[in-house]
């Protein structure tokens, strides 16, 4: 019903800067907060970054705070993620996540729908 198509991702050295874009279609009226993961190989999904419908309320896991912030555009159906300061231990596949509720949640079970994952690297 809805499908999560994300774009950005690529190459960068320590210490630039991606922006990372996730344009929903299909029923995006049913969805309520979106949220960003990420995964690096052997290692479970990160909770990153997450936001309300209304874009009240924010959340971002510890290891990212200060240097990515999400936003969104309702009226695009698009949530983006600006990272700066990147470091090496940023690179993963980074997912686009939405879910029903309003809420902003961490656990992955929570979130309906998923982006197909866009690989972000960093290198020293």
């Amino acid at each position: 019903q809805v499908q999560l198509v994300e774009s950005g991702g690529g190459l960068v050295q320590a210490g630039g800067s991606l922006m990372l874009s996730c344009a929903a279609s299909g029923r995006t009226f049913s969805t309520g907060a979106m949220g960003w993961f990420r995964q690096a190989p052997g290692k479970e999904r990160e909770f990153v970054a997450g936001i309300s419908r209304s874009s009240a309320a924010i959340y971002y896991g510890d290891s990212v705070k200060g240097r990515f912030t999400i936003s969104r555009d309702n009226a695009k159906n698009t949530v983006y993620l600006q990272m700066n300061s990147l470091k090496p231990e940023d690179t993963a596949v980074y997912y686009c996540a939405a879910k029903l509720g309003q809420f902003v949640a961490v656990p992955t079970t929570w979130y309906e729908y998923w982006g197909q994952g866009t690989q972000v690297t960093v290198s020293s």
